[in-house]
């Protein structure tokens, strides 16, 4: 009997693996294996065992209280993407619609906080006989800036040219400048709020064009103010609790007390101009629409702090509210949920008599927070030795993400702000107007003091 043929194996087809060409291979596989990602770690960024940030993120208290003095928490929470996840990148996925627009935004933050390193100061300029008090950036020049002082002087600085600053002159003693912002119906002109009295439209050459308000008496002021282009309005408040609404071509509309105390700051929401918030010293910040306003109790909401508060500055895109108070607190609010306890964010910056009260901003295009420290030993997170920083934290989570400092301008920033373009920050200190940016040193930094320096925590600037 003949044997039985055994059963054909099924052969498996031979795949031939080809090398890819250097043109057809993908980008990360060219890049050297050390190359490929790319984490600054502390040992690169600083030491934190020199002592000048203590990381104590046991004692933050609730989910939605964070520990400003954790820098490394905040850095070592930061995840970087690989090298090859470039900005072009992320803006083609997210053209093809692979990619969120979260996640876009995400990737240009980063870019932006990685690029302060590089900041240096480029400008500095101190005219005054008294302390800066109020700073505010050109619209549409994104080089040109205002400062104004206690004395009631007003510099006007275009870092973009190499002529000597505009300086306008003030009456001196009880003239300080509260408040001040740009005419974007006209470049060439601004308003002004003062402790003389008045809110006021002038020139570049210093002339009063209009009287807005005026108080008649040494005992009143005005303390802040604020316009709306689209509505063509202009909103001041004073030392007694008054909020005044004009309109542009000086007309009163109202005039009512709306807190028991000095109204020290007025902001209007960028994207719905009838909604006004409004800070005071009554340990308050309101919440008003424009449209029903009949008396001091038709406000929308009333948010209560524990402190006086200096300001309440809506987010860019009128989402968030933020608000400093005069001891230690910055508080981020939702526009849509004010009934919503707020993202809590402890930061030394105490009020005093002959300190430029310090307030936080918003960056323009980022949800970033900007603001001057002032250490307090009493602050559950100061550690020896702690610098007078220029903090930046991140508005979603409330982790202080970088520290700017230099220590030729180791005084305290009172005011801190990006122009319109994001790139320069202006900040204030003592009688001193301070410019900073990454090189080329364009107009990228300005502020109302000494210089500025990145944290000892973080890479010198």
């Amino acid at each position: 009997m003949a044997p039985g043929k055994r059963p054909e194996t099924q052969k498996t087809p031979e795949v031939v693996v080809r090398p890819r060409s250097k043109r057809n291979r993908n980008p990360r596989e060219l890049e050297p294996e050390a190359k490929k990602l790319c984490v600054k770690g502390p040992e690169r960024m600083g030491c934190p065992e020199a002592g000048f940030i203590e990381n104590r993120s046991s004692n933050t208290g609730s989910s939605r209280r964070f520990d400003s003095g954790c820098l490394w928490a905040g850095l070592s929470s930061l995840r970087v993407p690989p090298l090859c996840s470039s900005i072009v990148r992320a803006l083609h996925q997210h053209k093809l619609g692979t990619a969120a627009w979260p996640s876009l935004q995400q990737g240009l933050q980063q870019s932006f906080l990685n690029s302060l390193a590089s900041y240096r100061i480029f400008q500095k300029a101190a005219p005054f006989d008294r302390r800066a008090t109020s700073l505010a950036w050109h619209p549409t020049h994104p080089s040109t800036l205002a400062v104004g002082s206690k004395g009631g002087d007003i510099l006007l600085w275009n870092f973009g040219i190499k002529d000597k600053p505009t300086f306008i002159k003030g009456i001196g003693a009880g003239g300080s400048i509260t408040g001040l912002k740009f005419n974007p119906l006209n470049t060439n002109q601004f308003f002004t709020s003062s402790m003389e009295g008045t809110t006021r439209l002038q020139d570049f050459k210093g002339n009063t064009l209009r009287v807005f308000a005026s108080s008649d008496t040494c005992n009143v002021w005005f303390c802040s103010l604020d316009i709306s282009v689209k509505s063509r309005l202009v909103v001041t408040g004073d030392n007694v609790g008054h909020v005044i609404l004009l309109n542009m071509d000086g007309r009163e509309l109202w005039n009512l007390r709306m807190h028991k105390k000095k109204v020290t700051h007025v902001a209007l929401n960028p994207c719905c101009d009838w909604l006004l918030a409004t800070a005071s010293v009554d340990q308050t910040v309101k919440i008003w629409d424009l449209r029903q306003v009949r008396g001091k109790s038709s406000f929308l909401h009333s948010l209560p702090h524990r402190h006086p508060v200096n300001a309440a500055h809506f987010s860019p895109d009128g989402a968030q509210l933020l608000t400093t108070d005069q001891k230690s607190e910055i508080r981020v609010y939702s526009a849509c949920r004010w009934d919503c306890p707020p993202s809590l964010i402890p930061h030394p910056h105490r009020h005093f008599q002959h300190l430029t009260p310090i307030k936080a901003s918003w960056h323009p295009r980022y949800n970033l927070i900007v603001v001057g420290r002032y250490p307090d030993p009493n602050f559950k997170s100061c550690s020896p030795h702690e610098l007078r920083t220029i903090d930046v934290f991140d508005g979603s989570s409330g982790k202080i993400m970088y520290q700017l400092y230099d220590p030729e301008s180791s005084g305290i920033m009172s005011l801190n702000e990006f122009n319109p373009m994001g790139d320069t920050l202006a900040s204030v200190m003592g009688e001193c107007t301070l410019g900073q940016s990454s090189p080329p040193y364009s107009p990228r930094f300005s502020a109302g003091s000494p210089k500025l320096r990145a944290a000892p925590s973080t890479p010198r600037i």
